[in-house]
C-alpha cells in the first residue's frame, strides 16, 4: 500500500508565530484559541504514525502580510528559504508551497520566480483573500501571468473573509466562513475569466472545494443567462461556465469529506484530481488519524482503486512525480 502524500500540510516556526503575535494575531487566529505548536520532529511523528510518506509545506492563516510591504517581504524571504532547507535535508519526506508577500505585486512577482526557479518549491500558497482583496482582482493578474508560465502549482487556503466577525457571530471562522470563502474567490476566479486566461496553472482547491460541488450549476446557469452583466467591478468576465471549469480544478479531502462532501465532489468532477490533506498542525492529530480511519471505512465505492491509492497517484501526477 502506498505512502499517503500530504498537500496540505503546515508548519509554524517559532520566529514567525513571534511575528505575527507582534502585529497583532495573539490569543486567535481567525477565531480559533491559541497557536498549535509545530516542529520538524513532530511532524515527522505525525507522518510516521498515519502512513503519510511526503507532506507539503505551507503557511496557513494569517499569512504574512501585516500590514508593511518591506517586512513581509523579508518574511516572505525568510519563511520560504527555512522550509527550502528542510525540503533539501529531507526531499524524500517534505516539499514546499511557497508564500508570497501579497498585496505587494511586483515583489510576489519576484519571490514565486524566486521560490519555483532557485529554491526549487513544488508550488505556490496563497489565502483565498489578502485583506479583503480577492484573487481575481485584476491587480493580481502579474502574479498569475508568472505563475502560469511556469505551469505552477496554486494551493489556496482559506482565511476569514473581511468583516467575518459579523457574519460568523463570533464563531471561529474554520468552522463555516473557511469553506463558504473557498467556494467565493473560485468562484470568482471562474466568472472573472482568470481560470480561462491562465489555463496551466494548476489550482488546488482545499476542503473538498468548500460548497463548490453544490453551486457550480446554479453559478453556470447565472453565467448563461448573464454573460457580461457579471462582470460587475471587474474588468472582464469569463465565457466558460463555473461547471465545465469545476475538473480543471484539483481538491484536496482535508477536513470532513464523508459522508456527504467527497461524494458530491466525486458526482461533480470524478475522481482524477482529487488529493490527501491532513491540515496538521491545525488539526490534533488524534483527528488527523480519526479522518484516515474515516476515509478507509467509509470510501466504499466511490472509486477503484481504494482512497489511498488514488490520492497518491493523484499527487504524483499533479507534482511531476516527486
Amino acid at each position: 500500500m502506498p505512502g499517503l502524500i500530504d498537500v496540505h500540510a503546515h508548519f509554524i516556526p517559532d520566529w514567525y508565530a513571534d511575528e505575527a503575535r507582534a502585529a497583532g494575531h495573539v490569543e486567535s487566529i481567525d477565531g480559533m484559541p491559541g497557536w498549535p505548536a509545530w516542529s520538524e520532529d513532530a511532524h515527522l511523528a505525525l507522518m510516521e504514525a498515519n502512513g503519510i510518506d511526503r507532506s507539503l509545506l505551507s503557511l496557513s492563516a494569517p499569512g504574512l502580510h501585516f500590514g508593511d510591504d518591506a517586512a513581509a517581504v523579508s518574511l516572505a524571504r525568510r519563511t520560504n528559504d527555512f522550509a527550502a532547507e528542510i525540503a533539501s535535508r529531507r526531499p524524500d519526506a517534505f516539499g514546499v508551497f511557497a508564500s508570497l508577500p501579497l498585496p505587494a505585486v511586483d515583489a510576489s512577482v519576484a519571490e514565486a520566480v524566486r521560490a519555483l526557479d532557485e529554491l526549487g518549491a513544488d508550488g505556490i500558497a496563497v489565502k483565498t483573500n489578502i485583506h479583503g482583496a480577492y484573487l481575481a482582482d485584476p491587480a493580481f493578474e502579474p502574479v498569475w501571468a508568472a505563475l502560469d508560465e511556469r505551469d505552477a502549482v496554486v494551493f489556496v487556503h482559506p482565511t476569514a473573509a473581511p468583516g467575518a466577525e459579523v457574519t460568523t457571530f463570533g464563531r471561529p471562522s474554520p468552522m463555516l466562513e473557511y469553506l463558504l470563502d473557498t467556494t467565493r474567490t473560485f468562484v470568482d476566479l471562474a466568472v472573472s475569466g482568470v481560470l480561462e486566461r491562465f489555463l496551466r496553472i494548476r489550482w488546488i482547491a482545499p476542503h473538498t472545494g468548500g460548497v463548490l460541488p453544490l453551486v457550480a450549476t446554479r453559478i453556470s446557469m447565472f453565467q448563461e443567462a448573464f454573460g457580461e452583466r457579471l462582470a460587475g467591478d471587474r474588468a472582464a468576465v469569463g465565457t466558460d461556465t463555473l461547471a465545465r471549469l469545476l475538473p480543471s480544478l484539483w481538491f484536496d479531502l482535508a477536513g470532513t469529506p464523508l459522508p456527504s462532501a467527497a461524494p458530491a465532489l466525486v458526482a461533480a468532477v470524478g475522481h482524477d484530481h482529487l488529493l490527501y490533506g491532513s491540515d496538521w498542525c491545525f488539526t490534533p492529530p488524534p483527528l488527523v488519524a480519526a479522518q484516515i480511519a474515516g476515509l478507509d471505512a467509509g470510501w466504499g465505492d466511490l472509486t477503484d482503486p481504494g482512497w489511498r491509492e488514488l490520492t497518491t497517484r493523484n499527487a504524483r501526477t499533479l507534482l511531476g512525480g516527486r
